[in-house]
């Protein structure tokens, strides 16, 4: 975190700054340096941002009581139980990771968008491993709002929400269904056969699969499917299935296709 500088340091230097004093002269009288001069003509004159740095740290949600956006997070809880963690950084501050498959352009941009909406004033930003994206924004508070968070993976410990997250996907279950199936899940052609009249015919259908190795949050799923009536079931151990033709068109209403 940058060195808070007295106000009145930041107000005597925008103001040298705004009578025409040079940047590197600017800098010597005000002991700091030329860079520290040029981020606060950008932030507070150019951009008209807030002094000091509570703009840099929205209040938590669940510290502070401060809104939480209930779509966004919801969608946002289910990215994270499929394909996304935290890491702890410096001074206290964790990371969210969400990875998604390089080749969905529109998706990727959409989680960038949805940790803006529940961190608001973020600046979220994006790696490329090999076909694989990996979108990030860093928040001290993300432990409070992801309390599944710990050591291990998720399938080796209990994944349990609060009851202030079930409330949320209550409310919005098909946002959160949208990131569970998107992240760890797929819609895909699969068929069956069957003999009709002394001839075995194949027929084909669509079908919706999320895989996890957690039995808490295959559990979830299931449990946010029965909140929206969308039939499912579990096709093996590691997987819930949607392959009811009236299931399958409803949940592609809900939560549409990855793009």
């Amino acid at each position: 975190m940058p060195h808070v500088r007295p106000p009145e340091t930041v107000a005597s230097a925008l103001r040298a700054s705004a009578a025409g004093v040079p940047d590197a002269e600017n800098a010597e009288q005000h002991g700091v340096a030329v860079k520290t001069i040029r981020r606060w003509r950008r932030d507070y004159q150019r951009r008209g941002l807030p002094r000091g740095q509570s703009h840099l740290a929205p209040p938590c949600p669940i510290c502070d009581r401060a809104h939480l956006e209930g779509a966004a997070y919801s969608e946002l809880l289910g990215w994270y139980l499929g394909d996304g963690y935290l890491s702890r950084g410096r001074r206290e501050v964790f990371n969210l990771h969400v990875y998604n498959d390089a080749r969905y352009t529109q998706v990727n941009l959409h989680i960038l968008a949805l940790m803006r909406q529940v961190k608001p004033g973020s600046r979220p930003h994006t790696r490329l491993l090999k076909g694989c994206v990996v979108s990030t924004v860093s928040w001290k508070h993300w432990p409070c709002l992801f309390p599944q968070h710990g050591p291990g993976r998720k399938h080796e410990r209990p994944i349990v929400l609060e009851d202030w997250q079930r409330a949320i996907v209550v409310e919005h279950p098909g946002d959160f269904l949208r990131g569970l199936f998107h992240s760890d899940g797929c819609r895909v052609a699969n068929w069956a056969s069957r003999v009709v009249d002394g001839e075995r015919r194949r027929h084909d259908y669509p079908r919706w699969q999320f895989t996890n190795t957690s039995e808490d949050i295959l559990g979830l799923c299931g449990w946010a499917l029965d909140l929206v009536e969308v039939a499912w079931r579990r096709s093996n151990a590691k997987t819930v299935s949607v392959s009811r033709r009236a299931a399958v068109a409803a949940l592609d209403d809900l939560i549409g296709l990855k793009s």
